[in-house]
């Protein structure tokens, strides 16, 4: 929705929300991390109104979700944008002509050719997401079994000189986010395939 807005809409102060997509990617991650804990903290500004209505964002499993969104969020609009901007507004128009619905109109004209550009979004973001340590470690709460990261336990294990251990959990962890990622070359040829106009 919001590389939609960045590209079909016309609203002010686009450049300014077209700039803060990237403030994820500079931040410092720990900087990130902390900021999201205080706002979603119990007495934050965000975390209080939500606090009242039963939901609780820092030092639990969402917490983690809104981090890695945070985090993710650059990687699913860059990747979306592009295609979005290239794809032609006749093509809608036409479908519509056509007697297309417009439920027909977003799934098969819209969303169609935007099928790899959203995966490769996800694949991307899930990627980093998997060994994201700042930006999570301060909202999370690092609750043994319940809202832990596996690069908490990395640095646990270094620190108590279990290298063999800290290893181990990082060697399972960049191979699930080489997985991911070949994962995502190959949906995207398939989609590609399958999205391009017979």
């Amino acid at each position: 929705m919001l590389a939609w807005a960045l590209v079909r809409g016309h609203l002010p102060g686009r450049h300014v929300a077209n700039a803060l997509i990237d403030l994820p990617l500079a931040l410092p991650t720990a900087v990130s991390g902390i900021t999201l804990a205080t706002l979603y903290s119990p007495n934050g500004w965000l975390g209080e109104p939500l606090s009242r209505l039963g939901i609780f964002v820092s030092y639990n499993r969402l917490g983690i979700v809104v981090a890695l969104m945070f985090v993710g969020l650059p990687f699913m609009v860059r990747a979306i944008e592009p295609v979005l901007r290239d794809l032609p507004h006749e093509l809608e128009e036409a479908a519509k002509l056509l007697g297309a619905k417009p439920w027909q109109v977003f799934t098969r004209v819209i969303v169609a050719p935007l099928l790899p550009a959203l995966v490769t979004g996800f694949g991307l973001a899930f990627a980093r997401g998997i060994g994201e340590y700042g930006s999570v470690i301060f909202i999370a709460g690092n609750q043994p079994f319940r809202s832990e990261i596996a690069p908490l336990l990395i640095v646990v294990r270094l620190q108590e000189f279990d290298y063999a251990g800290a290893t181990a959990i990082a060697l399972i962890l960049l191979v699930a986010s080489l997985l991911v990622l070949l994962l995502v070359g190959m949906m995207r040829k398939r989609l590609a395939l399958w999205s391009e106009p017979a």
